[in-house]
């Protein structure tokens, strides 16, 4: 008997990472019905309305789930939050998924699993264990764990955390980062043709910038971006690529900014909502370096020999190998990073590394355990205790 999996997105990057395995899904009509519910960024105007590339990637898009992201506040987001379980909660009862499996730490997913508990719907959670000090979305992922029935994790260390939680290890595998998957096999654009596609011109140097507010610290992210730009400015014959930030607390604050400076300087700066998969990762073999907050910097960056110039607590407790620069949201810190960045000891350092994150065939793995996996009495979970060799 097939599986009847509903996968969720809400956001562009998110879908980026789900890509390969939606396309291991729907193509393994043996063992699987695909059902894809969007919500979140992807049906905002603001936001590019990136649903349209989902579609375009040719899959069917089966429920659309609008929590009206109107505004970044707490009690927005709170708001849409909202939405969402009442949202996912009316299309969980139209399509009568076996099984959801969703991505990561966003509150729409949030919504999505907390609704799919209450409807009795088993949930897959993949990259869970993982911590990010800085943001708030680190407590939504330890829940999304708690609420969770299967685990993917990217690291053995994550599969660990993820059991220290209560969870049976019979149910957490160590299946390597999703974002490998795309740049094993996708065939990246060429510099000419990724400048045509996007209507620039490279420079000597560039830099692909993508910045997204810290949301556990007030009012920090006008001031924090600020800091960034003051530096990006003392660069020399340096392309900067913007991505917006995402739907977070105070994400338009960063967007307008970065518009404003764009505005500004258009010579040397251009912005866009959605580069899309495959212009990001494009993108990322012709740059410099990774700046910003972005787990992109801490998990793909590596895997294309570049620095990242990690700024702030964002990203704090990840795994990250030697080519991730942290630094303090201060304009003197950033320029250190960059000198570090650009230095012949630095670069000649990044050519040795290996990426820790996998082998690039997370979504086969994922789609093989889904095959086998039992989902009979699922929903009823016993707290697996750990015992402590402690002394007395």
């Amino acid at each position: 008997m097939r599986k009847r999996v509903c996968v969720i997105t809400g956001s562009r990057a998110e879908y980026g990472l789900l890509y390969p395995l939606l396309k291991e899904l729907s193509e393994d009509k043996k063992y699987f019905e695909l059902r894809i519910i969007v919500t979140g960024m992807h049906i905002s105007p603001e936001f590019g309305l990136t649903y349209k590339e989902i579609e375009k990637d040719g899959f069917k898009i089966n429920e659309r789930v609008d929590i009206s992201l109107i505004s970044d506040t707490s009690a927005g987001i709170s708001r849409s939050t909202g939405l969402a379980v009442a949202g996912f909660a009316k299309a969980y009862d139209k399509l009568r998924p076996d099984i959801v499996i969703g991505l990561g730490d966003r509150f729409e997913f949030f919504g999505a699993v907390t609704a799919a508990l209450i409807s009795r719907i088993p949930v897959a959670h993949i990259s869970g264990g993982e911590i990010t000090e800085g943001v708030f979305d680190n407590s939504l992922r330890h829940a999304i764990t708690k609420m969770s029935h299967v685990h993917f994790t990217a690291l053995e260390e994550y599969r660990k955390r993820v059991i220290q939680m209560g969870e049976s290890p019979e149910t957490v595998f160590t299946v390597g980062a999703l974002a490998l998957d795309n740049i094993k096999n996708l065939k990246l654009l060429s510099r000419k043709e990724l400048e045509r596609q996007l209507g620039i011109k490279f420079d000597t140097h560039n830099l692909l910038v993508t910045f997204h507010p810290v949301t556990l610290e007030d009012n920090s992210a006008r001031e924090q971006f600020w800091d960034l730009l003051k530096a990006l400015d003392g660069l020399k014959e340096t392309k900067i690529i913007f991505t917006k930030a995402n739907a977070d607390i105070d994400g338009s604050v960063i967007n307008k900014m970065i518009d404003e400076y764009v505005r500004k300087n258009f010579n040397k700066a251009c912005v866009f909502a959605s580069m899309g998969r495959f212009c990001y990762l494009s993108a990322m073999q012709y740059v410099d370096a990774m700046v910003g907050n972005s787990s992109s910097g801490i998990i793909e960056a590596p895997s294309f020999k570049i620095g990242t110039i990690n700024i702030g607590d964002r990203q704090k407790g990840r795994v990250r190998t030697e080519s991730v620069i942290d630094c303090l949201p201060k304009v003197q810190d950033i320029k250190r990073a960059f000198m570090i960045c650009y230095s012949h000891r630095f670069r000649k350092r990044l050519q040795g590394m290996a990426n820790p994150y996998g082998d690039g065939k997370t979504a086969g793995k994922i789609k093989n355990i889904l095959k086998k996996i039992d989902l009979t009495n699922i929903l009823k979970k016993s707290f697996y205790n750990i015992k402590f060799n402690a002394k007395r």
